[in-house]
């Protein structure tokens, strides 16, 4: 899929190798994540499809400078629907209830970090690179 396979690839597959479980299911979830804004059009899909299903604060917060509002298990069940939740969940070998969760507590910081100037960039303007650096540090890695 591209540049931001290659990207996620070496810096996810470096925190996969880190040894420790924990990292490795993170590394996961994070990887599931970037191909999730791939699969809804980018990051400007992922925020339309946030504001379709009565988010549009909560994703304006993350986009902005300020605190991000938090999300809960249940509103990500709403935008995402049981079956595409089931589908991730089940890359994962999670259930779907402890993937929302888990989706309510990463996206608002994954967004933030591909956010850094507090507007979304054009498509061909983010800096994956950097997303990705402080999407580690954000890890504990």
């Amino acid at each position: 899929m591209g540049l931001l396979d290659q990207l996620a690839g070496q810096v996810l597959g470096s925190l996969a190798g880190g040894g420790q479980q924990g990292g490795g299911g993170q590394a996961a979830l994070l990887q599931l994540v970037l191909g999730l804004l791939q699969s809804q059009g980018g990051l400007g899909g992922l925020l339309g499809r946030l504001n379709q299903a009565g988010l549009g604060d909560q994703a304006a917060s993350w986009v902005g400078t300020g605190q991000n509002l938090p999300v809960s298990a249940d509103q990500i069940g709403q935008v995402f629907g049981q079956g595409e939740l089931g589908d991730m969940a089940a890359q994962l070998g999670m259930p779907s209830e402890q993937l929302a969760g888990h989706l309510a507590s990463v996206l608002p910081q994954v967004v933030d970090q591909l956010t850094p100037e507090g507007q979304v960039p054009d498509a061909g303007n983010i800096d994956f690179g950097q997303a990705l650096s402080g999407l580690v540090a954000m890890l504990g890695r």
